[in-house]
């Protein structure tokens, strides 16, 4: 299973401090074109790879393969999730590595320092079919026109419920899939409990800040305009959905007991929220549906896509992507070592070892988003089962409705300043230092600023 990194702002903040720290050169306006992206022969040499780990069969198989086929490069893991500092550090100081592992959203602020190469020409040295990949993934690696990053995995949201809590208020899933927000104020006072003052089940969890961005579009509201250069963090309808996200919160005695509460819990083991009767319902990664299939799978579960007022599916989407520093000495070893990771065959392959270990646990296998749309449908249709049993059958497909109708923030240079903006507003609100308007108002202004000059530091260098 793949997580994505902590989104909390203060997490944030030390991403925007190393970018700053680092003193790499800025938006060149480079064509990549002193890095090689072909091999005339096979590769050779050393290939070093920062920031992935093989921690499941997911990424052993397809490390294994991409290995394999590399025959006579000798390929040098550094595991672990990709330090932003010494990330930027090796690259300021000439020494980085061949290939990093990166979240989407850092490719835009890594592209605009020049911190990575585009990847235009290793695209087509090596065919990489980018029409194979989920749109919106593609578009977060894609700065001012040129590809920066090869993208994988898709995260999105479903919503996840406990169906015995549910029953017994008199409730269904519809009541908590965010399709009418009255319903879902409605059914959190009827979920929550509480035991002589301390709150004993959470109702709901509307999860900020994380999901803001989620809970603003699926009423129409981006935080970002589309070409990824005016901030729009204090529209009307981000204001609203950020009230009302709290709102469900102060409904439960205030963010930090609710917090408190849901940080109490064997969130991966078997006595997880939903397993023990102490959470009523929430949004979450798919990836979690995997978690409790493992840890809890007689769990009372229920499972549907976010929805919009109009009852559409939705989710806000994130995942990884790989890139090559600016500086890298094997391009090439690094061109191939992306495409042999994120190709149709590594995702199927892959799947196929995490279905038969599934299957070997008397498990189902509830899929994996791999940010390639062709490896998605054929794992589906070929390993998927068609009759899994409920409620695993409903968190398949709300997995793969959500996946289809996904939307993401832009790549920008400034990436890591506007989130840190408007998580920052968010935490405000939540710790009770801020009301909604007002803090979304203050981060307008700081996001709009750092988005400002740092397009102007691109377009004048570039």
């Amino acid at each position: 299973m793949v997580r994505r990194r902590g989104a909390a702002a203060a997490g944030t903040s030390l991403v925007v401090a190393a970018l700053a720290l680092t003193g790499c050169a800025q938006g060149t306006g480079d064509d990549g074109a002193d890095a090689d992206f072909s091999a005339d022969e096979a590769p050779s040499g050393e290939l070093s790879i920062m920031g992935f780990g093989t921690g499941d069969e997911i990424g052993e198989v397809r490390y294994d393969r991409a290995v394999q086929d590399l025959e006579g490069v000798d390929v040098r893991l550094s595991e672990g999730e990709l330090d932003i500092q010494a990330f930027l550090s090796a690259v300021a100081s000439g020494n980085p590595p061949d290939l990093v592992y990166a979240n989407r959203d850092q490719i835009g602020t890594f592209a605009s320092r020049d911190a990575i190469l585009p990847l235009d020409e290793c695209v087509d040295a090596e065919s990489v079919d980018m029409d194979a990949f989920v749109d919106t993934a593609v578009e977060q690696v894609t700065f001012d026109g040129s590809v920066y990053g090869i993208p994988e995995f898709n995260q999105v949201q479903v919503t996840m419920a406990n169906a015995d809590l549910l029953s017994a208020a008199g409730l269904t899933i519809e009541d908590v899939n965010g399709s009418d927000r009255d319903a879902v104020t409605a059914a959190n006072e009827a979920l929550m409990r509480t035991d002589g003052g301390t709150l004993s089940v959470i109702g709901f969890d509307s999860k900020l800040p994380e999901f803001l961005p989620l809970w603003a579009k699926s009423v129409g509201a981006d935080l970002l305009s589309e070409d990824g250069r005016t901030a729009q963090l204090d529209a009307p309808e981000v204001v609203e959905s950020l009230e009302w996200a709290v709102g469900i919160y102060d409904a439960q005695g205030g963010f930090p007991a609710v917090k408190t509460y849901r940080d109490s819990a064997d969130f991966f083991g078997a006595g997880n929220q939903f397993a023990t009767g102490v959470l009523g319902a929430m949004p979450m990664e798919q990836w979690y549906i995997n978690v409790l299939n493992e840890s809890s799978p007689d769990a009372p579960m229920a499972f549907d896509a976010v929805r919009t007022p109009d009852g559409d599916a939705i989710a806000f989407a994130s995942g990884s992507a790989w890139a090559v520093p600016r500086g890298s000495e094997n391009p090439a070893a690094a061109c191939r070592f992306a495409r042999l990771m994120t190709e149709t065959d590594a995702w199927v392959q892959a799947a196929q070892a995490r279905a038969d270990a599934r299957a070997q646990d008397g498990l189902v296998f509830t899929g994996v988003l791999t940010g390639n749309e062709d490896a998605d449908e054929q794992i589906r249709d070929d390993l998927v089962p068609d009759d899994a049993p409920q409620p695993w059958k409903d968190a398949i497909d709300a997995m793969y409705e959500a996946n289809d109708a996904t939307f993401a923030l832009p790549a920008n240079p400034a990436d890591n300043e506007f989130e840190t903006a408007w998580q920052d507003a968010v935490n405000r609100v939540l710790n009770g230092q801020q009301e909604p308007a007002d803090a979304l108002a203050q981060a307008q202004d700081e996001a709009q600023k750092a988005l400002d000059d740092a397009w102007a530091q691109w377009d004048e260098e570039g």
